[in-house]
């Protein structure tokens, strides 16, 4: 099955120019990554899951439709799905389809994304807790964390199952907040996707972005900040010496 084979590599991610944004550090309070797309490669996964599944119907999972499913929960993703192209499959089928093929990649072909054990120790030298907004299920979310043994790093998860509104809805960051014991506003968050970053942006958190290969040419311009890895030096700077706020 084409599915399990991915021939070819993607062209180098060249860096955006940041926004002449600089982090307040008298607010900085908790750090909040999203998972899809940004601590591992699962996007390219599940790229692959959506060509087999639309290859088994006749249909092409193109790029338009990528990035509008892209950083939304299941439910509003397969309902883009559905609607884009004509299916008469329920969600609950498409996701029961889609967990098998995904979990069939999982099981040999998850990575971490480069740069993202050098972040979380940058995070840690702060002392700053460190939470999780995924619109993955629970889960899958367990699944990926238990994978490299990082579950243990996160003070909290918030999942797409424990909220209302999913991204771009700024729901899941307001609650993350919360659980954390801050305001949404004193949250350094790191995101890939346009959904997400509108979704921490609009929560009034400095927002990190760090596109993937299919959504570097987008627009990014609610974010303070976009680079092109975790380990980024302009990331690296967010946790040095405290800098005067420019907002």
């Amino acid at each position: 099955m084409s599915l399990l084979s991915h021939e070819g590599q993607p062209p180098e991610i060249q860096p955006h120019e940041s926004l002449p944004i600089v982090l307040d550090q008298r607010r900085l309070r908790a750090v909040v990554f999203d998972m899809d797309g940004l601590m591992f490669n699962t996007e390219d996964l599940y790229d692959r899951v959506g060509e087999e599944m639309l290859r088994r119907r006749g249909q092409a999972f193109d790029l338009e439709l990528k990035l509008r499913m892209m950083g939304r929960t299941a439910n509003a993703a397969f309902q883009i799905m559905r609607e884009a192209c004509g299916l008469t499959d329920s969600i609950d089928e498409l996701k029961r389809e889609n967990d098998q093929l995904f979990m069939q990649l999982l099981e040999t072909e998850l990575e971490k994304l480069p740069g993202l054990d050098t972040l979380m120790d940058w995070v840690a030298n702060r002392r700053l807790p460190l939470g999780l907004a995924t619109s993955s299920r629970r889960f899958l979310a367990e699944y990926k964390l238990n994978r490299f043994g990082l579950t243990d790093r996160f003070h909290r998860v918030v999942t797409g199952e424990d909220v209302v509104q999913g991204k771009p809805a700024p729901e899941i960051y307001f609650k993350v907040a919360g659980l954390l014991g801050v305001e949404s506003h004193e949250l350094l968050v790191f995101e890939d996707s346009v959904v997400g970053s509108t979704a921490a942006a609009a929560a009034g958190a400095f927002t990190v972005a760090v596109p993937g290969i299919h959504s570097q040419q987008l627009d990014y311009s609610h974010v303070n900040m976009v680079v092109s890895r975790l380990d980024d030096p302009q990331v690296a700077a967010l946790f040095e010496s405290p800098q005067s706020p420019d907002r």
